[in-house]
């Protein structure tokens, strides 16, 4: 049921975990236009500021109390440094962020925006992750991961085999599916990758807008849902922006909760927000509809501009 809270491990089970989130996945340089903009035609001033989803996402879970851990690839770069002061300047240990002397780092071009941001990716060090230590997916509570780390090899290779040590281990796998088809490029093997990802039955967030680019489905709810049916996450939390979020446990039946409305400073990142409250408050063993209320507060104060 929804409303009931997580069943503990028990004595028989998998050893009781020791630590808190574990994000794999993409720390990257965001350039992002000064202002709001239509599309990236309209550029005219950029900034670089520290990215990537698994980063984000880390960075709010500490804002929300929780505990966080990241491995990243970034390359021995000006670039690379940024992100490692960033993370150490926002408490996050940068033991598991390998810098790679033969890869640039990773940026991505993004237009601010009050809806969906648009983007243009330049990868290199982010799809060079190297193999994730097992003894850190066993500590781990959850184990995290995002369809922009799963994309391209050899990072995707990397990042399954450890979603496959967490579930061996009895640790949550939670998977971001922000599905964008420029990600994958014409290798795309996205469908077989989001069935790998669904055995281990996740936690799984996904937005309206992936639905629709990655199912070709129209841009209602209804459709997203009847796309998401057979998946058998064990919590399934669609977002819909101001629209709030409709989630089910077990495919069981779709409940929804509204978002409040807000004056949107900047969209970007509203949806690592969302999963940071969402998951703080799943790991304190809350149930499923306050770890959905806790994450729609998070991004709210995430487009209103407070947290950062």
């Amino acid at each position: 049921m929804l409303s009931q809270p997580h069943s503990p491990v028990t004595a028989a089970g998998p050893a009781p975990a020791t630590g808190g989130l574990l994000a794999i996945g993409e720390a990257l340089i965001d350039i992002l236009t000064t202002d709001f903009v239509g599309d990236l035609s309209q550029v005219t001033t950029l900034q670089a500021v520290a990215g990537g989803s698994p980063a984000n996402l880390c960075r709010f879970v500490q804002h929300c109390g929780g505990k966080a851990q990241l491995v990243a690839a970034v390359g021995q770069d000006g670039l690379g440094e940024i992100l490692v002061r960033a993370l150490a300047g926002a408490g996050l240990s940068t033991t598991h962020v390998h810098q790679l002397p033969d890869r640039a780092t990773s940026i991505i071009v993004v237009g601010r925006s009050r809806d969906t941001p648009t983007f243009i990716p330049y990868r290199s060090a982010d799809r060079h992750l190297p193999p994730v230590d097992p003894a850190l997916v066993a500590e781990a509570a959850v184990v995290h991961t995002t369809a922009f780390a799963l994309s391209r090899q050899p990072a995707q290779r990397h990042v399954l085999d450890a979603l496959a040590t967490a579930t061996a281990h009895g640790r949550q796998v939670s998977v971001d599916w922000n599905y964008a088809e420029p990600i994958w490029r014409r290798s795309n093997n996205a469908a077989a990758v989001w069935q790998e990802v669904l055995a281990h039955r996740p936690l799984l967030k996904v937005s309206l807008d992936d639905v629709v680019r990655f199912g070709e489905v129209p841009p209602t709810p209804e459709a997203a849902m009847a796309f998401l049916a057979p998946a058998p996450a064990r919590v399934l939390c669609l977002t819909g922006g101001a629209a709030g979020v409709w989630y089910r446990a077990d495919q069981g039946a779709w409940e929804h909760q509204p978002a409040p409305p807000v004056e949107v400073h900047d969209a970007t990142g509203a949806g690592d927000a969302f999963w940071a409250g969402f998951l703080t408050h799943w790991m304190a063993r809350a149930p499923v509809a306050e770890c959905v209320q806790q994450g729609i507060r998070t991004a709210a104060r995430r487009l209103q501009g407070q947290l950062a």
